[in-house]
């Protein structure tokens, strides 16, 4: 390749290209680097961070301060309710159930529904909003739930769902043969 001077250019690699610009900028303060970031974007006509086709575009003041919203299943399942969750994972059983349960309780509900720590109260309100059958013996789910190793005891009556139960949801939920 080469240039108008009749000099001859070898084709830089990405990663070639982007250490010259590092080791350029390098020589300058934190301000000059920002200066000269700007110029190449303007006379390039590409957007840089923060821009729309060279010109700034600052966020309104209340999407500035305001903070990060709360986390939800890697936003896949957010604004999902209990029941079409429980479709999507279809538990084979009660066990399986409560792991969702407690799974979208801690990762996908939002406000007040949102917590870590899980009771048979809530058990028995989720089962119920999704439509799963419940267990005759309600009062023995989480404990055999915890006995399985998908629960530990955080307090009396009140559960948190295990690395083992998060798992059993998160990527082994729904089993082989089911959609």
């Amino acid at each position: 390749m080469t240039d108008a001077s009749g000099d001859e250019h070898v084709k830089l690699t990405l990663g070639q290209a982007i250490d010259q610009v590092i080791t350029a900028l390098g020589a300058f303060k934190a301000a000059d680097q920002q200066t000269i970031l700007r110029a190449v974007y303007a006379h390039l006509n590409i957007s840089g961070p923060g821009e729309v086709a060279g010109k700034r575009q600052e966020p309104p003041q209340e999407e500035r301060a305001a903070p990060p919203p709360p986390r939800a299943a890697e936003n896949e399942y957010s604004g999902m309710d209990i029941k079409t969750f429980k479709e999507l994972k279809n538990p084979s059983s009660a066990r399986q159930m409560a792991c969702v349960v407690a799974y979208y309780l801690a990762e996908i509900a939002t406000g007040d529904e949102r917590k870590e720590v899980i009771t048979i109260e809530d058990i028995e309100k989720y089962f119920k909003q999704g439509r799963f059958a419940l267990p005759t013996k309600l009062e023995q789910l989480l404990i055999d739930c915890r006995g399985a190793g998908y629960f530990e005891s955080a307090a009396r009556g009140a559960y948190k769902l295990t690395r083992v139960g998060h798992n059993l949801v998160a990527h082994q939920l729904p089993g082989k043969g089911k959609s």
